[in-house]
């Protein structure tokens, strides 16, 4: 066997929700090196459209779409507009996520919990759906769902029950779709990183209060960069990890060991 072949994904296409920056942008590059022609999505046009360019500049061949994943209709839409053109798009990381501020329980108010939820597990399931559809009927196709350690363990010291809980539940929707899906062709897994070192991290992760006891709490005494997580969707996304479905994969720095 050619083992280096198999992370190859010439002649694929693959679909990335939340690739304006971070670890969809990472990941959009690293499946593009790999062969893949890239679309991307997300929900700020300044940001998508800096992807894109920097993508581009890149040599990556490289189509983008504005998209709130909450929004059923429109990622549906998007799905079928992109079958209806002939592009099989045989690759879906479902990447899009968002954190809130450090909120007690007792005091979260309605739309917060609602939004967190909204975001990172309906969210990754309508984009699952949309394109889980399309896969089923070629019966072939590869999803990635970006979890999170928070799915099993409580972080501290910062209040976030509602992002726990979504995490939690896309990892147990990832196993799901993969027990329905398998005996299709269709593998679904989930990656779930620790502390990563992006925009959206680096907001908490710049106050003593919480970067001392995360670091503490973590073997590797540092934060991952999204690349990390990149490389793991890569593998995901690829032939060479064609035995696994329902799986999750930690890239956690050793966080969940204790």
């Amino acid at each position: 066997m050619d083992y280096m072949k198999q992370f190859r994904l010439d002649g694929r296409t693959a679909f990335i929700t939340g690739a304006g920056r971070g670890i969809g942008l990472c990941t959009a590059d690293a499946l593009a090196q790999a062969g893949a022609d890239i679309i991307i999505s997300g929900i700020d046009q300044a940001d998508l459209d800096a992807a894109t360019e920097q993508l581009a500049t890149q040599g990556h061949k490289v189509r983008s779409f504005l998209l709130d994943v909450t929004n059923s209709a429109a990622t549906t839409e998007i799905a079928d507009k992109l079958a209806s053109e002939g592009i099989e798009v045989d690759i879906l990381i479902a990447n899009a996520g968002i954190a809130w501020p450090d909120t007690r329980a007792e005091d979260m108010d309605d739309a917060a919990w609602a939004k967190v939820i909204d975001v990172n597990l309906t969210g990754a399931f309508y984009s699952c759906r949309a394109f889980g559809r399309h896969m089923l009927e070629r019966k072939r196709g590869a999803i990635v769902t970006v979890g999170s350690m928070s799915g099993f363990i409580s972080n501290k010291p910062q209040n976030q029950v509602h992002y726990n809980a979504s995490k939690a539940g896309l990892h147990h929707m990832t196993k799901s779709l993969a027990g329905e899906w398998a005996d299709r062709n269709v593998r679904v897994n989930s990656v779930a990183p620790t502390y990563v070192n992006t925009v959206m991290s680096n907001v908490t992760a710049k106050k003593p209060e919480y970067f001392g006891p995360w670091m503490e709490n973590t073997p590797m005494k540092r934060m991952i960069e999204p690349e990390e997580v990149a490389t793991t969707n890569l593998f995901l996304a690829s032939d060479a990890s064609s035995g696994l479905t329902g799986s999750i994969v930690m890239v956690d720095a050793g966080y969940t060991i204790w």
